[in-house]
């Protein structure tokens, strides 16, 4: 995904679209018209947002001044995240693009928090057609978000001091001291091609971590900084995301759409290792 030079908005008029995500704690909605936001909203809901999701969502609709019959599309951030969540947004945003006859583009929750946190980190504005921030070299973007016992939902994404967007690790459930000795171990391998590294997401549990994979870059003289950032998902993000997926012709199927799971559940893998040991015995 690449923002060219020159391209007008004008030329990539797409709006009013609808997007929200619910796969972490926070409700996280937005409005995009016409490359311009109309309204987000971000909410903590203690993950209930079974309770709040339809009311958010006609409240933000309210403040824009938008109505059901105006938006053109709807984008939904799939997952991966909160097991009970991503499955909420996801139905939710079935049934509406089923009722109201829209089209549906699915968003990877994780490539939202990178694309919204390095804009937000960069000081470049969503959608700006500039590439500010990547002065020389790629930029790599790490998600994170806690999937406990060590564990974290990540990916690997990079901005190429051309504008280039692109993913290089897809989204995936990884011990975070694995992944951290493998993100070292490349930025050693392609020092010179690499100027920055941002964690960014949840990084309550994990800092100790991040900060071990700057003091790695440090100690290889790799030439790669490392940079923190506590960042919670945006509604923005996921419209601006799901507006590329749009003007890519990605259509998601609106009945066969499932969340982005990358593991089962708890309570699933609790039963399944239940079920197994009673076959044995």
């Amino acid at each position: 995904m690449r923002w060219e030079q020159g391209i007008t908005m004008t030329e990539l008029n797409v709006g009013p679209l609808l997007a929200f995500d619910t796969s972490t704690a926070a409700f996280a909605a937005a409005i995009l018209d016409k490359g311009r936001i109309l309204g987000d909203m971000q909410s903590l809901a203690e993950r209930n947002h079974s309770v709040h999701i339809i009311t958010h969502m006609k409240q933000l609709m309210e403040q824009c001044g938008v109505t059901a019959k105006d938006i053109e599309a709807i984008a939904v951030g799939s997952g991966p995240g909160s097991y009970t969540g991503m499955r909420i947004a996801v139905a939710a945003a079935k049934t509406l693009a089923w009722v109201w006859g829209k089209p549906l583009v699915s968003v990877s929750s994780l490539e939202a928090i990178a694309y919204g946190g390095w804009h937000h980190a960069a000081g470049v504005e969503l959608g700006a057609m500039t590439t500010a921030g990547t002065d020389t070299g790629e930029d790599w973007i790490l998600p994170i978000m806690d999937a406990r016992r060590g564990q974290v939902y990540t990916s690997g994404y990079a901005m190429s001091e051309g504008g280039e967007w692109r993913c290089f690790a897809a989204d995936g459930v990884r011990l975070m001291h694995d992944w951290v000795e493998r993100i070292a171990g490349e930025a050693m391998q392609q020092q010179g091609d690499i100027k920055r590294i941002w964690v960014i997401g949840d990084l309550a549990i994990h800092t100790g971590e991040a900060e071990r994979l700057k003091a790695l870059c440090e100690e290889n003289k790799s030439g790669v900084e490392v940079r923190l950032l506590s960042y919670e998902l945006e509604g923005r993000a996921v419209a601006w995301l799901g507006r590329h997926r749009l003007l890519e012709g990605k259509i998601t199927d609106t009945h066969g759409l499932t969340p982005n799971y990358t593991q089962l559940a708890e309570a699933e893998v609790n039963l399944r290792a239940r079920l197994q040991g009673e076959a044995r015995s």
